[in-house]
């Protein structure tokens, strides 16, 4: 595997996985006041925008960490559309 992939595999695991903390904390306790609606309505647009991008080019760090990056936000979006 090319160097390349290595970077883009690392680098997609550590941003997918900063989510996590995230989602769990407004799961476990369903407050969503520092989350910004707007913000992450347009953060998941960009998600799925980069998810489109990575089907198109076929590169699969990007794939992987966007198709789960954009589970973990529309998960973070509906719960602050839902509690919020």
């Amino acid at each position: 595997m090319p160097l390349s992939e290595l970077i883009g595999y690392a680098a997609a695991s550590l941003t997918t996985t900063a989510f996590i903390p995230q989602a769990w904390l407004t799961w476990r306790s369903r407050r969503v006041d520092g989350v910004s609606l707007g913000m992450y309505s347009i953060f998941t647009l960009g998600i799925v925008l980069w998810l489109a991008y990575g089907l198109l080019i076929g590169a699969w760090p990007i794939i992987a960490a966007n198709a789960m990056t954009l589970l973990l936000a529309v998960f973070i979006l509906s719960m602050k559309i839902r509690y919020g």
